[in-house]
């Protein structure tokens, strides 16, 4: 039996990505600015065209978005302030509407985290923790074969894990002492430009530090050693098969810091968690939206 094809939608502040997918394999793929400041209608009438222009006959579309998804209602919630009018959207709604498909939507990272449990780093395994780290650090948790939402849909939320080198420094979130603080992107490129001097992004603290340059590298160890450590509070909670870790050019680095860090945080019970880099690259979020309008078809046909 042919797998279905399935419609994908990654949804970002800056860029609007979609795919074509069967059984976890991109065949297709097209992408365009995101209309973020012309407010959500926009937003989907651009994804629905990208859908459009890539053909075939797709049977439901998955979307990954920022923000958080009501598991009740649906709509997204604790939406970002990167698109206008984004808060309590009916994405899978507003799609069907333009495309006549069944649809459903999550949280881009939980959708990076799908795809890399079901059809990347995480295959096969039954525990995988999935993280992402860029302007924020998003994470999810993907379990017994189910990705985890929970009761208001932020489950795996782990960039407000609080962090003893995060002490005292404002969270975005409004709290202060989390590892979104010292790891996420923004905080690296600030603490970088604290003990260096002018404004740079992390890609170019990346580069510096690749080129020997010695406070980026010391930014970026900080930075992987707190996120080591939130990960590994995580750990010893979940007891996960592997965490998957992706989002930007800093990997690398944060991973090899983080190791070390996330070792003696651990319960020694646990034994050698794996920390590894995402398989998939940009596709994860596209595969895992994929894979849940593949998931909502079979629930919708179980309930028939």
């Amino acid at each position: 039996m042919i797998a279905p094809l399935l419609a994908a939608v990654d949804i970002g502040g800056t860029k609007t990505a979609v795919a074509l997918v069967r059984a976890g394999a991109v065949l297709a793929r097209t992408r365009a600015a995101t209309p973020a400041r012309d407010g959500a209608a926009a937003v989907l009438d651009r994804a629905a065209a990208l859908v459009r222009s890539l053909g075939g006959e797709p049977v439901a579309v998955g979307v990954g978005a920022p923000g958080l998804v009501d598991p009740t209602t649906g709509l997204l919630t604790a939406a970002t302030s990167s698109i206008s009018d984004w808060s309590r959207v009916d994405v899978p709604g507003g799609l069907r509407d333009r495309l006549g498909l069944p649809g459903v939507v999550l949280n881009d990272v939980q959708a990076f985290t799908l795809g890399e449990a079901v059809h990347g780093a995480g295959r096969g395994l039954p525990t995988v923790i999935g993280v992402a780290v860029g302007t924020g650090i998003g994470g999810g948790v993907h379990a017994a074969g189910t990705l985890l939402t929970g009761r208001s849909g932020a489950a795996g939320h782990l960039g407000h894990l609080p962090v003893p080198q995060a002490a005292g420094l404002p969270c975005p979130c409004g709290a202060t002492g989390h590892v979104e603080a010292v790891a996420a992107g923004p905080a690296v490129a600030a603490r970088y430009a604290e003990r260096a001097g002018g404004p740079v992004d992390l890609p170019e603290v990346v580069r510096r530090a690749r080129a020997g340059d010695d406070t980026a590298r010391a930014v970026l160890a900080d930075a992987g050693a707190a996120l080591g450590t939130a990960l590994a509070g995580l750990a010893n909670v979940l007891d996960p098969d592997r965490i998957v870790i992706g989002g930007g050019a800093a990997v690398p680095e944060l991973l090899a810091a983080a190791a070390p860090a996330f070792a003696v945080a651990c319960m020694p019970v646990l034994g050698a968690v794996p920390l590894v880099p995402a398989a998939l690259g940009a596709d994860a979020a596209l595969v895992g939206a994929a894979e849940a309008a593949l998931r909502t078809l079979g629930r919708t046909a179980a309930d028939r």
